[in-house]
């Protein structure tokens, strides 16, 4: 139901009276209140936290001719990730109140991407999970090419090239794992978790997937359709995609590359952790270069996923379990920053950074969030980002998997990175918001953020500072079934 409701539910805008975009604002907010409402009953009700197996399963022979089935389920590692998504869509369709174009479709399409992330989230089904990858894809190129900058047409051709070209891999790994070895294809999660390839194969499978998964969340060198997008999209897509979308590469690195070809994943998780500590300098120093503020924001969010991929790659307990809060933590982050970056756009019409400065007297609510925010972003402690990246370097040092010295070289290189943050997160700040240039132009006088987005920008700030403080609430959902997934390496 979680899965249908939206996408069911917003087929039915079409059919409201067309006055004005109150009502379909109205009807989408519910909707997506409704659903989160629906998430969190689940969560509290019936999910068990101590079992690492999946649970609310549903199991629906869809199509006979090659035993399709409408397989969902939870466990540890999706509960996070779908609360998540709940919670950013919902203020994702708060925020988009300015947008007045074609507002049917543009709400019918968030509501499509709820469903398309939820159900990649849950599914447990191979073919399942790359239908809703691609269900996933369809809204964001459109919700690019009508409602997005001067570049959009570029930026959206950008993103479907490599994302549809990506999602070609993932059907190839997908039917390369579910033909092998049966003259029937088993897609179930389950029984391929258990099966074993020869390492070849698995090694050929595996390096699909990575590509499939390094573009969603990007992973260098192929990250380069996130700046373009991002600076183009508006800004309730821009929460979108930089909490849920990013995300999603992450998750099927873990729920599928690391669970279902764990020998391949133990051979290639150096080059995963090198990677990783590359892009988190490469990002961090190629973002203070940029004019536009969306694009920089974007380039902090590529550095903030190479904890993750670094995570990923020692093969550790607390280093998954770093990984799994820092998608969480960034998840949050990210969004409220594209958030305010779109407000403040909404005011000044201005997207350089340069023709910025002084904004801190005439919009003082703005800058409050907006500092807070950045200090969240350059992990100080007290924030959830803090605690995730604390968590992976501590994931990273204990890993039984590599040698003492490469470990110490590369947490040093990573703390390289972390100098790095607080250098461009603080440079935007000052170009924004301090200095004297104010603005000349006729409407001089601007309005500071009114409730709605005080609402939205609070209730995101809250989680983060909550996991900052009390962390053991996002790891008490993971902590069983990250120990499942790392034992498969040490006992094998």
């Amino acid at each position: 139901m979680v899965v249908v409701l939206p996408i069911f539910a917003g087929s039915f805008i079409f059919f409201l009276p067309h006055r004005g975009n109150k009502i379909m604002r109205g009807y989408t907010i519910l909707i997506c209140a409704v659903e989160l409402l629906l998430i969190t009953y689940a969560f509290y009700y019936h999910f068990q936290l101590d079992d690492p197996l999946m649970q609310l399963t549903e199991d629906y022979k869809w199509i006979n001719f090659f035993d399709f089935y409408w397989r969902l389920g939870i466990d540890g590692l999706s509960i996070g990730p779908i609360l998540l998504t709940g919670f950013i869509t919902t203020l994702a369709t708060l925020a988009a109140r300015p947008v007045t174009r074609d507002s049917r479709l543009f709400h019918f399409l968030m509501l499509a991407m709820y469903s398309g992330q939820i159900g990649s989230f849950s599914s447990r089904d191979l073919l399942l999970f790359f239908i809703m990858w691609e269900l996933e894809l369809i809204p964001v190129y459109l919700l690019l090419s009508v409602w997005g900058g001067k570049k959009r047409l570029y930026s959206a051709t950008k993103f479907i090239l490599y994302t549809a070209g990506s999602s070609v891999f993932l059907l190839m790994g997908v039917l390369g794992i579910g033909l092998y070895g049966s003259n029937e294809p088993t897609l179930n999660f389950e029984t391929s978790a258990n099966q074993s390839y020869p390492v070849a194969l698995e090694i050929i499978l595996y390096i699909g997937f990575l590509i499939a998964f390094a573009v969603k969340s990007p992973i260098i060198p192929l990250h380069t359709w996130l700046p373009d997008t991002h600076g183009e999209a508006h800004y309730s897509t821009c929460m979108l995609l930089a909490g849920i979308l990013l995300k999603m590469g992450a998750y099927g690195l873990v729920r599928i590359n690391m669970e279902l070809l764990p020998r391949a994943h133990s051979l290639f998780a150096p080059w995963l952790i090198i990677v990783g500590t590359i892009q988190i300098i490469y990002a961090a120093s190629a973002s203070p270069g940029q004019r536009n503020l969306k694009k920089r924001i974007a380039y902090s969010s590529i550095s903030h996923m190479g904890f993750i991929i670094i995570g990923i790659g020692s093969i550790s307990d607390m280093g998954l379990n770093g990984a799994i809060l820092q998608i969480i933590s960034h998840g949050f982050i990210g969004a409220a920053l594209f958030f305010l970056a779109g407000t403040s756009f909404d005011r000044i019409r201005l997207v350089y950074l340069d023709e910025m400065g002084g904004m801190a007297i005439p919009v003082p609510k703005i800058f409050t969030t907006f500092s807070i925010l950045s200090m969240a972003s350059l992990a100080l402690p007290g924030m959830s980002g803090f605690v995730a990246e604390l968590i992976v370097f501590l994931g990273l040092i204990t890993s039984q998997k590599f040698f003492l010295i490469t470990k110490i070289l590369i947490t040093f290189v990573m703390a390289i990175g972390m100098i790095l943050t607080p250098i461009y997160s603080l440079s935007m700040l000052r170009q924004m918001f301090y200095g004297y240039k104010f603005f000349n132009a006729p409407n001089s006088y601007f309005f500071d953020s009114g409730p709605r987005e005080l609402f939205v920008s609070i209730s995101i700030l809250l989680p983060v500072i909550g996991i900052g403080i009390y962390p053991d609430f996002v790891f008490s959902l993971s902590v069983d079934k990250v120990e499942d997934i790392i034992s498969i390496y040490f006992y094998r």
